[in-house]
């Protein structure tokens, strides 16, 4: 129980974090990358980013991946209304059914799509696959992105599952120097594995940060949709968890992503109803096949 209060109670401390680095971001997503350098807002949010990470990597030493990943939905409970608050207005009812959407259906597939298992560590072999895989998937989805015209959510996700594999690998790491001692540490896969973190920790970031050229609520919605998602897939498919789910549980649970689809559609549609000169942005699209 001691270990699960403080899971929560550092997750809500990420989620701040998180929260308060996506609207920085959010303000300056426009620029080009070079010009975001220049501006010391833009350092202090990568410094919350880091936090936000630390503290992340610090709650994996008291609950798996696969429970600690969900909890990343409070980071758009928190960060929605903050949004609203800095642009001196309230929620719109739009933008208040699709938090809400979102944050019971990501709950919903928490609680139900949860894993059991003792928590393992990638070996050489499925550490260089997943990195290899990762940076197939989030370069085609980048690239997605990054055409004219192209919906920002594109990024959104590839910067979701560029956070969750930066987790897993993060995970791989505590625990092995928590077993194994510092000298792991100069070892050469554990080496690969620090250097794939601050890679795709930066990929993320910079991704995240494009997707919320056109708004910060959709793109946040997605990120967090997609990073439990392939959390759980890599805690399944490599870390040696497993689904502990009954048929019932696993048809709600498919209620309850279609409810968390819905809210980011909402999300999303609702930056053309925001008042004032936020309404004539471009309107952020769920891109086809997503």
């Amino acid at each position: 129980m001691a270990d699960l209060i403080i899971t929560i109670a550092l997750c809500v401390a990420v989620a701040i974090a998180y929260a308060t680095a996506a609207l920085i971001q959010a303000r300056y997503a426009h620029l080009p990358v070079m010009e975001l350098l220049r501006i010391p807002q833009f350092w202090v949010a990568l410094a919350l980013n880091g936090l936000g990470a630390a503290l992340h990597v610090t709650s994996l030493a008291f609950g798996p991946l696969s429970l600690i990943q969900p909890l990343g939905v409070l980071t758009l409970v928190i960060a929605v209304p903050f949004a609203a608050a800095t642009a001196k207005r309230k929620v719109t009812r739009l933008e208040l059914q699709g938090m809400t959407n979102t944050v019971i259906g990501l709950a919903g597939l928490a609680l139900l799509i949860t894993t059991s298992g003792t928590t393992e560590t990638l070996g050489s072999t499925e550490l260089v696959a997943l990195l290899v895989a990762t940076v197939a998937v989030v370069g085609v989805l980048g690239a997605l992105g990054n055409r004219p015209g192209a919906s920002t959510l594109w990024e959104a996700i590839a910067g979701g599952a560029g956070y969750a594999v930066c987790s897993a690998l993060c995970q791989t790491v505590v625990v092995t120097v928590g077993d194994e001692g510092l000298g792991v540490l100069l070892e050469p896969i554990t080496i690969v594995a620090i250097i794939g973190i601050a890679v795709f920790a930066v990929a993320a970031t910079l991704l995240t940060q494009r997707s919320y050229r056109n708004g910060l609520a959709a793109p946040l919605a997605v990120t967090n949709l997609v990073n439990p998602a392939t959390a759980t897939t890599i805690g399944v498919v490599l870390l040696g968890e497993h689904l502990a789910t009954t048929p019932v549980e696993v048809v709600i649970a498919v209620v309850c992503a279609l409810l968390a689809g819905l809210g980011v559609a909402q999300l999303a549609r609702a930056r053309d109803v925001v008042p004032g000169p936020a309404a004539t942005a471009p309107r952020e699209d769920v891109p086809a096949g997503a």
